[in-house]
């Protein structure tokens, strides 16, 4: 039988998640059956023996062509080689006067072992997981279509919760909504918090109860690797020039977020149609939701959002359905956390499964005129581009500082800074004062390289601050320093 123009395709375009070739030109290789068991345990795949890693077809020895079959189907069918049997077989194609043998493995219900091992795809690799017992444990999740924060915890009741969280969220629904006049037991049944173990049949409050609403010290005896840290990365790009690391509810954690986002982040003068709107705020709103209700609670990696000089990237742990750039337009959602995502929803910090994206991308083209990106995989990446940055505001524009957005304190510079002083001064000289007061001896070239301008756009802000009388060079250019006269 002739290759199929759409099999033709596939080898075409490479390697990938779901597309694995393999010599086996003589014998069939034992690798081929990790890769059955790695595409049954992710998103199945297309498997094609007689093609080199480059694409290259080489064609299945006529000779050996019966050989492989039966060897893959008697090992495909044995439990004591692969487990559970797959009942799979390889077809016969030929392409050019050569042979191709192909079968396509479909997703598995549950999982797979070969040889008593158990593979998992990641990109183009087979990956051996059996002794890592994080990523078991989420493959068993995914296949029993359960949710880690479902977990239930009998022992706990919810006189273990903070009733000023549960009566926080009660108020920020709707007025007529049915919360309103519930208890908090009451409440949490209706939000699916209090659910019973499936093993044991005893009832109690769920992981994802004690995530929303539970004091700090529960929720680490629980979930102890549970935290997301905050970061700007605009100067110090090492380490970090502002950070709050937040291990605490859920609803801490997103005012916490919004408000470090709010603080480092420009709020630009936007229109959504005729109606004037806070691109940042309306972003920001969605990358947290989703940073804090999507995430894979299960994975040890330690959430992030940081706010970079040209762009806001948001990580977390995530429980993958593909791999690779999501686009908008064939974007298919798919629930991670549905009880807090749910919550999240009733209390007006999310809105239906699928609409973030759509909202992000709608805001971050009004915010900086460029698209975000979304990149699936055991990490979940949101990257936010920004037009450009500093220490005290990151966004679009070069606006003059506002007084709400001064770095005053009471001590800096030796006490010698008060607000009258920032008036007129633009953000690239109000960066230019905080590096030569951090750094008198900087050079013009310094400090170019690290706000990402032109030597001549920092010599242009250095004479207008010395025009002010800011700024003094004291000394020549070797062996001088900066003086800041105000």
């Amino acid at each position: 039988m002739n290759l199929s123009d759409e099999l033709f395709d596939q080898i075409q375009k490479g390697e990938s998640l779901t597309v694995e070739f393999k010599k086996s030109t003589n014998d069939i290789t034992s690798d081929v059956y990790d890769t059955v068991c790695a595409f049954s345990n992710r998103e199945g795949g297309y498997i094609f023996l007689g093609i080199s890693d480059n694409g290259t077809i080489l064609g299945v020895n006529p000779d050996a062509v019966e050989k492989i079959k039966k060897n893959f189907v008697t090992s495909i069918n044995n439990p004591n080689k692969f487990y559970p049997p797959l009942y799979l077989s390889l077809a016969e194609y030929e392409y050019d006067g050569k042979i191709i043998l192909y079968t396509y493995v479909p997703v598995g219900t549950t999982v797979y072992r070969n040889a008593g091992r158990i593979f998992d795809r990641n990109n183009e690799s087979d990956i051996d997981i059996t002794n890592n017992a994080d990523l078991v444990f989420r493959l068993y999740a995914r296949k029993q279509e359960s949710f880690f924060v479902n977990k239930v915890y009998p022992v706990f009741k919810v006189a273990d919760l903070r009733h000023d969280l549960i009566e926080r969220a009660r108020h920020r629904t709707r007025n007529d909504h049915p919360w309103r006049s519930m208890d908090d037991e009451a409440l949490l049944r209706s939000a699916k918090l209090i659910l019973s173990d499936r093993m044991t049949g005893k009832e109690g409050i769920t992981l994802a109860s004690i995530l929303l609403f539970g004091p700090d010290q529960l929720i680490y005896s629980v979930l102890p690797q549970h935290k997301t840290d905050a970061l700007v990365r605009v100067y110090n790009t090492d380490r970090y020039d502002d950070r709050d690391i937040i291990e605490t509810n859920l609803l801490d954690s997103y005012d916490r977020l919004m408000d470090f986002g709010k603080k480092h982040l420009n709020d630009t003068f936007t229109l959504d149609g005729i109606q004037r709107v806070s691109s940042r705020d309306r972003i920001l709103r969605e990358v947290i939701g989703n940073l804090l209700a999507h995430r894979d609670f299960s994975s040890g990696f330690i959430a992030s959002m940081v706010i970079e000089r040209k762009q806001l990237v948001i990580k977390n742990g995530n429980v993958a359905n593909g791999f690779g750039s999501l686009k908008l337009n064939s974007f298919k959602p798919f629930p991670k956390n549905p009880p807090i995502a749910d919550v999240f929803r009733e209390i007006g910090w999310a809105d239906e499964l699928g609409s973030g994206m759509r909202n992000t991308y709608k805001y971050t083209k009004l915010y900086s005129g460029a698209e975000p990106q979304f990149i699936e995989g055991d990490l979940f990446q949101t990257i936010i581009p920004l037009s450009t940055g500093s220490e005290i505001k990151v966004g679009p524009g070069e606006n003059m500082v506002r007084e709400d957005e001064m770095p005053y304190s009471p001590g800096s510079l030796e006490g010698k800074w008060h607000k009258k002083n920032f008036e007129g001064i633009s953000k690239t000289e109000m960066m230019i004062l905080k590096m030569v007061s951090d750094s008198p001896d900087i050079t013009i070239a310094e400090i170019a390289k690290k706000i990402g301008a032109a030597d001549r756009t920092v010599a242009s802000n250095i004479r207008k601050l010395k025009d002010k009388n800011i700024l003094t060079r004291m000394g020549g250019k070797k062996g001088g320093y900066w003086k800041i006269t105000m």
